[in-house]
């Protein structure tokens, strides 16, 4: 398909909006998911400091900040595809969004990666032998800590990857569909990508720097 046919765009109609609307209304419902456990993980955090802050030294500092690199990072690759699809531009559009799933790919590798060191080092709760207690504080409440980190991690990669699924699948439907529709895909792909990317915003110094 040509650049010219990738410029014609049909009348937008009313109901398009509801799209973006309705992507609002499941990040809203996200956000009340993810702040529940934020604030649960915040209680526990106050309540057990020294357990949590010996516990959160385990952690991978630098495998983290990395991550969080690569992760906004790929903001940023989503950004400029929003910017290219309202400039009509297709090949910039489709490379910033290839640009995005790459980077999400490299996320969730080096997390993978992450979590191989810590199952080696038997951090995972249900993997925990009597070593597990290290550094000062309790040892059940240094796997309260890891359940928490687990959990919220987790999560977070589930998100990712449905994420890369998507921005993948709107890479396919930008040589298909006019320009209008898909810049609305685009624009609701990025408020997607951009609320995952905030919610490890919140993660990285709630696991990684409080306490250090």
């Amino acid at each position: 398909m040509s650049a010219t046919a990738f410029q014609e765009s049909q009348p937008v109609s009313r109901e398009e909006p509801i799209g973006t609307i309705g992507m609002w209304v499941f990040i809203a419902t996200e956000v009340l998911f993810f702040g529940a456990l934020f604030t649960a993980y915040g209680i526990y955090r106050h309540a057990y400091a020294e357990s949590f802050a010996s516990a959160s030294h385990r952690l991978d500092f630098m495998l983290g900040t990395i991550n969080t690199a690569v992760l906004l990072t790929s903001s940023f690759t989503m950004a400029l595809a929003v910017l290219a699809v309202k400039a009509r531009s297709r090949r910039a559009t489709i490379a910033a969004l290839a640009a995005t799933v790459v980077l999400g790919a490299i996320f969730l590798g080096i997390k993978g990666l992450e979590y191989s060191h810590e199952f080696a080092e038997h951090l995972a709760p249900w993997r925990a032998d009597a070593s597990f207690a290290f550094g000062t504080g309790s040892a059940a409440h240094q796997r309260l800590f890891f359940n928490f980190y687990f959990a919220m991690t987790g999560l977070h990669a589930v998100h990712l990857v449905v994420g890369i699924g998507v921005v993948v699948g709107v890479s396919v439907m930008t040589l298909r569909r006019n320009a209008a529709r898909v810049e609305r895909l685009v624009e609701g792909t990025g408020l997607y990508w951009h609320f995952v990317d905030i919610v490890w915003v919140f993660l990285y110094p709630m696991l990684y720097l409080v306490g250090r």
